[in-house]
Parts: structure tokens; C-alpha cells; sequence
């Protein structure tokens, strides 16, 4: 890992060097995947089923073959080990009650003259959510994903997950069940991203798409966006932690892992006060990085993105935290609650020693589709909002008209517009 200092003369050019990740879309892929969406548009499910079979090898002759009913789901559930059950309910209860806090509602005034102005929340009629499929599980994806549009009164939310070879995941369709979705399709890749946006014969469209993928899903997504609506384009994982030097150094290490493991382009960065903890949290590293099955790629994500910061003190490392912006944050300190109040932007902050970031992928309550490639400037996490629309009550009296006529007259004239001034002056008295 790089080892940076905060008081070098060369520290933000390191660091704006450190952070640096290529946006820009392949053009080799957004071409493949303008001419699937395409192709999906034109033909609906038989371009859906065609490159099904070809991208995950199944051999589906018809939709209903890549159709899953709430029966599949609970059978799935119930083929579970009880204490997969167990979490799976416990992560599902927990996701739910900190969703229903912040489910917005209704409003209405009187100003005074008697006119009504106000707020009507209203959720989506019906959801997509992308889960990934493959070599991993994603359970807590499904429940990240779909408790919230639950909660949000979202009246269908339909599943789309890619079975290769036609393996079907347990946990993954149980966990919809939990959560709550109404309907699943084993279909994966752009096509499930275009059948979502544009709808096919037997896949019905949609208002919004949420979820991670790989490549070909975050392009597909981005065509879309504006027939649909998406959660996000995410770029890779990220956690920052600041330390002082109270938690032990093998926790830091194994936090730092646990974002490392996702890829070989994720990204650990650690910012110490102390030289000696950094050579406490390496030493550890080397330890047990012996024993993690994902070694190869923590090491390639490591060298790659991963930094080692010694900054001089917690409002320096705090300072530095809030350029990063980064999508998991950790304080490790003693007094956490203090320091986060000097943390404008991430994604989610996780505070004290005992708060590993893990917990909150998983079971915590707050949603884990989080801001990322320093977004969390200007964005926020997934949460119930994004399934639910604001639309604005205006109810005028005939008290109000006669000043807010006056007013929308000038300003109307004064832009040219003969027709909207007319329309208000119309409901004037005199």
C-alpha cells in the first residue's frame, strides 16, 4: 500500500492521484449494449429469452421458463438451515424499521388569504431491482434493494436476477421473499435492464431500476435513465478509516479487507495519527491476509488503490475525509459522535471501534447502496425517498387571486408572455 503524508508539500497531488478512477463509458461496451436495448425494445421477450440462453446458458423456451411465482420464493426460504432464516428475517426486520423513518408524508397551509399550498407524497407504482447473480450471493442486495420500496408503499416490485447454467441461488430468492418483492424473472445482464425500462410481452415496465451489476448493467442503465428512473451509477467500493490508535490494529486490518475483497479496483485507505499504529495495521495485514480465500484479489485492490495516510491530527484527518467523500467511512476513535459532527460528505459513517462496516452491509438498518467515486458530495444514500414522488397542492382563494394575479401579471409581461398574464388577470376583480 502507498504510504502518503498529510504535511508533504506533494499531499494533494498524491491524493487527487490516489483517488483518480476512469469513468468514461468503453465504447465497445456501450455499442453491444445500445443494440440489445435496442433489440429488446423491437422484439420483447424473444430477444430477452435469445440472449438469455446465450449470456448464461440456459435453454428457456418461453418467459415462463425465467419465471419465478411467490410459491418458488417460499419454497426456497423454507429449504434454508433455520439460522439462515433467522438472519435473513432479523436483517429484513431491522432494514424495515430504519426505512420507516424516513418515509415521508403529506402537507398543506393556509396562508393568509386563504390559499391552500402544500405537499402530496405519493410512492411509485412499480419498481425494478437488479440483483447479481453468478460466481457470488447477494442477499442483502434484495433486501438493501427492496424493503425500502416496500416501506414505500410501492404497489409491485419485480426481481431480475441472472441464474448461469440455470442455477438458481436459495438464499438470494429467499431473501425476496422476506423482503417482500412481487415477482422474479432469472434474467440478468442489459436485456433484464431494457425488459425492465421498456417492458416486453410478459415483463412489465416499470418506473425505476435500482441495484448493482457488472459493466454491461451500470451502460444499461445510463441508456435508460429518463424513460426510467435509476438508483445510481455505482463505481467501485470504498471505506476510509480513521484511527487513533485505540482499536486494536487487527480489527482496522480485517475492515480494510472487507472492502478490498470486493475487487481488485475497490478501495482501502487508512489515515492514523500515529507512524506506529500504520506499522501496527500493516504488520497485521501481512498476518492475516495468510488466511482470507479472496487473498490475490485484497492484494491486487491494495496495490492498486490502497493508502496508508499519516496525517498530524483528527481535524486534519477529518479535513481530508471530507475531500475523499468517501462511500464507507469508519471512525475509530474514542468520542466518535464528536468527530462526526466535522464530517459533511460520505456516504455512511460508521462510529467507534466497534462499528465495523460489515454490519452495516448487512443487518445495521441503513441501506447499504450508498454514494460513491467522491458523489457523496451531492448525493445520498438509497433510501424509502427514492420510492416515493412529491407533487405540489396549489388551491387559490378568490382573496389570493386578486394579489398573486397582480404579481404573475407583472412578472409575465415582463418576460413576453401575453397568455400567462391574461390568464391571471382573467380572475381579477377589477
Amino acid at each position: 500500500m502507498k504510504l502518503l503524508n498529510a504535511q508533504s508539500e506533494n499531499f494533494q497531488a498524491e491524493l487527487e492521484a490516489l483517488l483518480a478512477f476512469e469513468t468514461a463509458q468503453d465504447p465497445k461496451i456501450d455499442q453491444i449494449v445500445a443494440d440489445i436495448c435496442a433489440d429488446v425494445q423491437q422484439r420483447g421477450d424473444a430477444a430477452v429469452i435469445e440472449y438469455t440462453n446465450r449470456f448464461d446458458g440456459t435453454c428457456a423456451h418461453t418467459l415462463a421458463d425465467l419465471t419465478l411465482s411467490q410459491d418458488d420464493l417460499k419454497n426456497a426460504f423454507e429449504r434454508l438451515p433455520e439460522n439462515v432464516q433467522t438472519a435473513l428475517q432479523t436483517a429484513a426486520r431491522r432494514v424495515e424499521s430504519y426505512h420507516r423513518r424516513q418515509k415521508m408524508e403529506s402537507w398543506h397551509y393556509l396562508d393568509e388569504d386563504g390559499t391552500l399550498l402544500g405537499q402530496k407524497i405519493t410512492p411509485l407504482d412499480r419498481v425494478g431491482i437488479y440483483v447479481p447473480g453468478g460466481k457470488a450471493a447477494y442477499p442483502s442486495s434484495v433486501i438493501m434493494n427492496a424493503m425500502p420500496a416496500h416501506v414505500a408503499g410501492v404497489g409491485e416490485i419485480i426481481m431480475v436476477v441472472p441464474t448461469p447454467k440455470g442455477e438458481r441461488n436459495d438464499i438470494v430468492l429467499a431473501a425476496a421473499y422476506v423482503a417482500g418483492v412481487t415477482k422474479v424473472f432469472t434474467v440478468g445482464g442489459a436485456q433484464a435492464v431494457a425488459a425492465l425500462a421498456y417492458g416486453t410481452q410478459g415483463i412489465p415496465q416499470v418506473d425505476k431500476i435500482t441495484g448493482p451489476g457488472n459493466a454491461f448493467v451500470a451502460a444499461a442503465k445510463r441508456r435508460v435513465f429518463g424513460v426510467v428512473g435509476i438508483d445510481m451509477v455505482a463505481g467501485p467500493s470504498e471505506i476510509l478509516v480513521i484511527a487513533d490508535g485505540t482499536t486494536p490494529a487487527e480489527w482496522v486490518a480485517m475492515d480494510l479487507f472487507s472492502q478490498a475483497e470486493h475487487d481488485e479496483i475497490a478501495q482501502a485507505i487508512l489515515i492514523a495519527t500515529s507512524q506506529n499504529y500504520l506499522d501496527e495495521v500493516k504488520a497485521a495485514m501481512d498476518t492475516l491476509i495468510e488466511a482470507m480465500p479472496r487473498r490475490a484479489i485484497i492484494e491486487a485492490s491494495l496495490g492498486n488503490r490502497g493508502a496508508f495516510i499519516l496525517a498530524e491530527n483528527l481535524d486534519r484527518a477529518c479535513e481530508i475525509a471530507n475531500y475523499i467523500a468517501p462511500e464507507h467511512l469508519e471512525l475509530s476513535v474514542e468520542h466518535p459522535q464528536q468527530w462526526a459532527e466535522k464530517i459533511r460528505h460520505a456516504g455512511a459513517i460508521f462510529m467507534g471501534k466497534y462499528t465495523s462496516e460489515s454490519l452495516g452491509d448487512y443487518c445495521a438498518g441503513p441501506n447499504h447502496v450508498l454514494p460513491t467515486s467522491r458523489t457523496a458530495r451531492f448525493s445520498s444514500p438509497l433510501g424509502t425517498y427514492d420510492f416515493q414522488k412529491r407533487t405540489s397542492l396549489i388551491q387559490v382563494s378568490a382573496d389570493g387571486a386578486q394579489k398573486l394575479g397582480k404579481t404573475a401579471s407583472t412578472l409575465a409581461h415582463g418576460e413576453m408572455l401575453t397568455a400567462h398574464a391574461r390568464a391571471a388577470e382573467f380572475r381579477l376583480k377589477d
